[in-house]
């Protein structure tokens, strides 16, 4: 019988694409998700349950039922914005709902957790690419639970003996390379559905802010990392844990920066059409450049990604979006 993994925030983004990667490696993916912001068709590869983290009897019953061997933990509110507004829903539900979910490992002995965190937690880098040793001082309150939950994982391990992979990631894009799952947010913040609901004619036009950077373009550069080869990444932690290798904190990235406007210039040529756009000042916090120094992740657990071309990343996010037509 499969090994039973639970995956919270399962029928997300980045959660459902590992549940595929955990299914395709012999895993049972059991997704737990509120639904807030998870969708029931993307959940595809093992049993989706419609509850909440911070409902302990549910973690309980879940646990006893299905004794997984590890916890992926992806259950977040990710808008920044929306975190500076209304930091309370971000502390109550990424730090409160998390830590019932580690109590919930205590009280029925699950020892293994892997962590979805966030470049986010190392605010305005002092240096490009970013190490995982680099100062941590995030500005916003989505940033600030990801690096209390850190913390408090690595507390919840010292004492009583939790084990972690915290895995910090850049920006999560494309979308499943067979196609039957991709990026559906409401609203959708990040840039290359933004560009390819553009190009479809959902939106007027795509805003770019700042074109004053200290960059060759002007516009801001991040590090986009293939949607599948997180969920990659996320199954070799499982293996390291399971294999009693020690608790670490891991970025994953290419450890290439794309700027706004190459990845506008990718979306054209893999659509073969032209996007409309607008040029808007900077937003408040938003750096220069984000890149990750992922050399770590590959030592340690021989990870690799295999999408590392931008043009090859939006075709796998277009195929995705044609098909929703």
């Amino acid at each position: 019988m499969a090994e039973a993994v639970l995956v919270t925030g399962g029928a997300g983004y980045v959660g459902s694409h590992t549940c595929k990667v955990l299914a395709s490696r012999g895993y049972l993916p059991v997704s737990l998700d509120n639904l807030v912001y998870g969708h029931p068709w993307a959940a595809q590869w093992g049993p989706l349950i419609q509850g909440d983290i911070k409902d302990s009897p549910v973690l309980d019953q879940i646990l006893a039922d299905y004794r997984p061997i590890a916890i992926i933990h992806f259950a977040a509110y990710a808008y920044v914005g929306e975190s500076v507004e209304h930091p309370a829903k971000y502390y109550e539900n990424n730090v409160g709902g998390s830590i019932s979910l580690l109590e919930a490992m205590r009280r029925n002995g699950c020892k293994n957790i892997i962590f979805s965190s966030s470049c986010s937690t190392y605010g305005i880098p002092e240096q490009i690419p970013i190490p995982e040793d680099h100062p941590q001082r995030p500005i916003n309150p989505y940033g600030r639970s990801k690096l209390m939950m850190e913390q408090i994982i690595k507390d919840y391990g010292n004492a009583y003996g939790i084990r972690y992979a915290i895995l910090r990631y850049f920006n999560a894009a494309g979308g499943d390379p067979e196609g039957k799952i991709g990026e559906s947010h409401d609203p959708e913040t990040h840039l290359i559905p933004i560009l390819l609901q553009t190009v479809l004619g959902r939106r007027e036009c795509t805003e770019v802010y700042g074109t004053d950077y200290d960059t060759p373009d002007g516009t801001a550069i991040r590090d986009y990392i293939h949607v599948t080869d997180l969920g990659v990444a996320h199954v070799l932690a499982l293996k390291h844990l399971a294999g009693l290798g020690q608790s670490l904190c891991l970025n994953l990235g290419t450890g290439r920066g794309c700027s706004v406007m190459e990845v506008l210039r990718a979306v054209e040529e893999v659509t073969g059409k032209r996007v409309a756009y607008r040029t808007m000042g900077r937003r408040p916090g938003d750096p220069p450049s984000l890149v990750a120094d992922a050399a770590q992740a590959a030592a340690i657990l021989g990870w690799k990604p295999d999408f590392t071309d931008i043009r090859a990343i939006v075709s796998t996010a277009w195929n995705w979006h044609r098909s929703q037509l």
